[in-house]
């Protein structure tokens, strides 16, 4: 038996105090491991004047026997607010640890001493109940506790014990919004916040499963890693080694790349990355995605499999009988994912592939929402039109394009109206536009050609091109936009006209006047591969690149591979008009993930970063550890990263990733609850040989 070290007799201190001893005892009883409080004077601990309050309530709220070993009659959880029907009966919800919801009913028929001490929970305190599964007593009152409407199970109280004190002053409402410093309070009584964290939970564990079925391998890759010039801002982490700091990972890209030279054939990552950008609604200085690399594959496989365990995931899902409105935002509900193989009424998801030459011509952006009606149509032949063309542009041969809108229950009067207050509020980019400003015309049979008089008596032929060939009825918009000829290859994300065609139709269905699906009915769910993205862009300011002299950048990254022969060719010659071997997948509208085949032959890769991009020789070198990777026998292989974040706040109805993270940081890159990032003082930095300089020496 180990003596305590507390009680300590004369015969176990002359042992502590021996050589025998290990340090970690003998230093009980050096005189500097006295409590700072302690003194000549202190009183003894069974004196001190807290003890007993403390220990009173540790006594009272504890719970260690609950918990020991629960039995079945005693349930845990949150109890919710009580219903009193009248004096002797009352009502309250629990919600248990599981997320189940059980009533909880209290008679005092049956124990008044029990009925009283459930009447003096508040509510929402955590609690332990002693329960009988059926009515003690067969009253009235007793049988009229169990709701036939509901799903909730019945249980009678037979004991509750407190396990916390609740603040007297926090009220809970349906409607309630806690402040993001209560971010506790937020997870807890917002329940679409916490369906959207079980939700995540579900998803992230039947993606994981769809992985390894495929014999894919988990392994996790260093967070803190290297400054290399991949494409973002990086988390600079400083070390006590003067002048050398860690980054913090951008992402696995380098290690599953070396992975693929190391024999691991199929890897996948739950991987946090950190990037320093500039933030925006759908991004965050530090992100989850799902981490893919597959050897001795190319784009046709990646996409596969992506596309097997999504699909794997949908079909347990069952989209049209999970979502649910929650605080008015549709969401699915874990509970209601039925545990069997069933079949879905209807596929909320489609999936479809477009290249980007064509995504660009038929919906001007990279990241097509195929929930949105109509395509864009390019003019073939403006000298029709040559007046109207002049009317919209100063360009002496531009490219008009134009698309049009199908309008629901909308007079032409009210269209009007509605068209001057959305080009009244378009940003400055778009209404400024040096190209000259986009056109909107409105379909009204009152008028001459039907409000086309602008179009001249061609107007018909430009209606059916536009409209596909489907009638067009009043109140309908037509919206034309004309931009340079392209000379090359486009190499921009978007065009003027594509961006304000999403505005419009997002303005559109605000407004009522158009449609769509909500999440889990058909179609709401618009998968999209993007493929053939151009190799390079040129270098836009502010933008870190990867810090090449050429003045362009990697549209993906510098390890993304040539689409093809003529694309290597092309490296020679004009980079700007090489494609690559890159992919992204979009969401309705957003990008969930990306990847490409890789450079797996060291001279390519070599070539691309000096040659092409012109990197330094110094920054050539950071990466002299996959150029070592790939000259050892590196296989052909390809990657994706999903970005899980996105997904899943697409998935359940919030733009913004910050609903689908427990402990997010708000558009400042600060965590309210927490108060992060802190300011750090001189005493702090010392070690790091760094110190705070005063705003006159930064000039």
């Amino acid at each position: 038996m180990v003596p305590r070290i507390g009680r300590c007799s004369a015969a176990w201190r002359g042992r502590a105090c021996g050589r025998v001893m290990v340090p970690a005892l003998s230093r009980q009883c050096l005189p500097a491991a006295r409590p700072r409080w302690a003194s000549s004077e202190a009183p003894e601990p069974s004196q001190h004047p807290r003890m007993a309050e403390l220990l009173d309530v540790w006594n009272r709220y504890r719970g260690a026997d609950l918990f020991s070993e629960t039995p079945s009659d005693v349930c845990v959880g949150f109890i919710g607010k009580r219903r009193n029907v009248g004096k002797q009966l009352s009502f309250a919800d629990l919600t248990t640890p599981s997320g189940e919801v059980i009533q909880i009913c209290s008679n005092a028929e049956s124990d008044v001493a029990a009925h009283e001490k459930f009447r003096q929970v508040p509510a929402f305190a955590p609690v332990g109940v002693h329960v009988h599964l059926e009515p003690p007593t067969p009253t009235k009152h007793a049988q009229d506790a169990q709701d036939p409407g509901s799903s909730k199970q019945t249980v009678y109280l037979r004991d509750i014990r407190l396990l916390n004190s609740v603040p007297r002053e926090l009220i809970v409402t349906p409607d309630v919004q806690f402040p993001q410093t209560k971010r506790h309070l937020q997870i807890r009584f917002h329940p679409e916040l916490q369906a959207r964290l079980r939700f995540r939970s579900w998803l992230k564990g039947v993606l994981s499963q769809g992985l390894l079925e495929k014999g894919f391998t988990d392994i996790e890759t260093p967070t803190l890693f290297k400054s290399t010039s991949e494409g973002a801002r990086e988390f600079l982490v400083p070390t006590r080694q003067r002048g050398t700091a860690y980054a913090l990972s951008q992402s696995p890209q380098q290690y599953k790349q070396v992975l693929m030279a190391s024999g691991i054939a199929r890897y996948m990552q739950w991987a946090r990355c950190y990037r320093d950008e500039d933030l925006r609604a759908d991004r965050q200085p530090e992100f989850s995605q799902l981490d893919m690399e597959w050897a001795f594959a190319g784009a046709a496989k990646v996409k596969q499999d992506v596309n097997d365990i999504i699909l794997k995931a949908m079909s347990a899902l069952l989209p049209s009988q999970t979502y649910k409105d929650v605080r008015g935002e549709r969401i699915p509900i874990v509970a209601d994912i039925p545990s069997d193989s069933a079949t879905d009424a209807e596929d909320a998801h489609e999936f479809t592939t477009i290249t980007f030459a064509n995504s660009i011509a038929a919906y001007g952006i990279d990241k097509p929402d195929l929930r949105i009606p109509n395509r864009i149509h390019a003019m073939g032949d403006i000298e029709p039109i040559r007046n109207f063309v002049g009317m919209i542009t100063h360009l002496p041969d531009p490219l008009v394009e134009a698309f049009t809108f199908p309008l629901k229950d909308c007079s032409p009067a009210e269209a009007r109206k509605f068209v001057i207050k959305f080009m009244d509020s378009l940003p400055s980019s778009l209404s400024e536009n040096p190209d000259g400003k986009p056109q909107v015309l409105i379909h009204d049979s009152s008028q001459p050609l039907s409000g086309f008089s602008s179009l001249g008596f061609e107007y018909r032929n430009i209606l059916d091109l536009v409209s596909g060939g489907k009638e067009m009825t009043d109140g309908d918009v037509v919206v034309f936009q004309a931009r340079e000829k392209p000379t090359g290859q486009y190499c921009l994300g978007s065009t003027k006209l594509g961006e304000l065609r999403n505005a419009l139709w997002k303005t559109l269905v605000e407004e009522g006047y158009m449609e769509k699906p909500r999440l889990g009915e058909l179609g709401s769910l618009q998968f999209v591969w993007v493929t053939e993205f151009p190799m390079f862009k040129p270098v836009e300011e502010g933008e870190p690149g990867q810090g090449g002299a050429a003045g362009i950048s990697a549209c993906h990254h510098p390890f993304t591979a040539p689409l093809s022969n003529k694309d290597v060719e092309l490296l020679f010659t004009d980079p700007l008009q090489a494609k690559s071997a890159a992919y992204d997948l979009v969401l309705n509208g957003i990008e969930i993930g990306g990847g490409s085949e890789r450079n797996h032959i060291a001279e390519m890769q070599e070539f691309i970063m000096r040659d092409v991009l012109k990197m330094t020789e110094q920054r050539i070198q950071d990466f002299s550890h996959l150029f070592e990777a790939l000259r050892s026998g590196c296989p052909p292989h390809a990657g994706f990263a999903l970005g899980f974040d996105r997904l899943v706040a697409l998935m359940t109805d919030t733009p913004t990733v910050r609903d689908v993270m427990a402990f997010p940081k708000t558009m400042k890159g600060e965590d309210p609850f927490v108060q992060s990032p802190s300011k750090l003082s001189n005493e702090q930095l010392a070690p790091y040989g760094l110190q705070l300089r005063s705003k006159g020496k930064l000039a």
